[in-house]
């Protein structure tokens, strides 16, 4: 049963929410256009704030159900692997060709529902780093080096191999980040030339 349970937070993960907004309701592959990551992110980015707020929203609850799951299910599985597996589906999906977002919405989510100490913890740090340095890539790193932090220095040290597999997974989801960083081509928040990226609606009734 715990296998369909991460059988079924890997589907739900799997949803491309992004993909699915850019198609339907702006006719474009979001992948095809600002940083070609299908997540809330670019989403604001390419197709504005609306957009980007049902996106971010969605892929929240995508994490959550996944984590629900055994709770509500009364099954003897740990809802943050479950919602892991679902971020990893987020990540990976199967509906997408397995070209997915970078995790961190739906981590949230998934957080939310395990333990939201944890929540507070990772997304104060996602919130306060960018701040810091007007890159958003630097606040989802933050993320998983906050979780792995909080395990190593929680008396037991729970799910201390999954937080460690989680850093190093981030780090591999934003080689193209750091890579653009390295040779001074990320662009900051603050950057006015993201503004270039934005896709013009079609009419104003569809501005975003």
């Amino acid at each position: 049963m715990t296998l369909l349970i991460f059988l079924a937070a890997y589907l739900i993960g799997s949803i491309p929410t992004a993909l699915l907004v850019g198609k339907y309701a702006f006719q474009i592959d979001i992948r095809e256009h600002g940083s070609n990551n299908p997540g809330a992110t670019n989403t604001l980015r390419v197709l504005g704030k609306r957009a980007a707020i049902v996106v971010l929203l969605v892929d929240i609850g995508k994490g959550a159900l996944a984590a629900a799951l055994p709770i509500m299910l009364q099954l003897d599985a740990d809802p943050l692997m479950a919602g892991m597996v679902a971020v990893f589906g987020h990540c990976f999906p199967i509906f997408a060709g397995f070209r997915g977002g970078k995790a961190i919405a739906t981590t949230a989510g998934a957080l939310l529902v395990a333990n939201i100490w944890l929540f507070f913890i990772a997304y104060l740090s996602f919130i306060a780093i960018i701040y810091a340095t007007k890159y958003v890539f630097y606040g989802s790193l933050a993320v998983g080096a906050s979780l792995l932090a909080y395990s190593i220095f929680t008396p037991g040290r729970e799910h201390e191999l999954i937080f460690s597999i989680f850093l190093l997974f981030l780090i591999f989801l934003h080689r193209s980040n750091i890579k653009n960083f390295i040779n001074r081509k990320e662009p900051k928040i603050t950057d006015k030339s993201l503004k270039n990226d934005r896709i013009p609606p079609r009419d104003t009734k569809k501005r975003a």
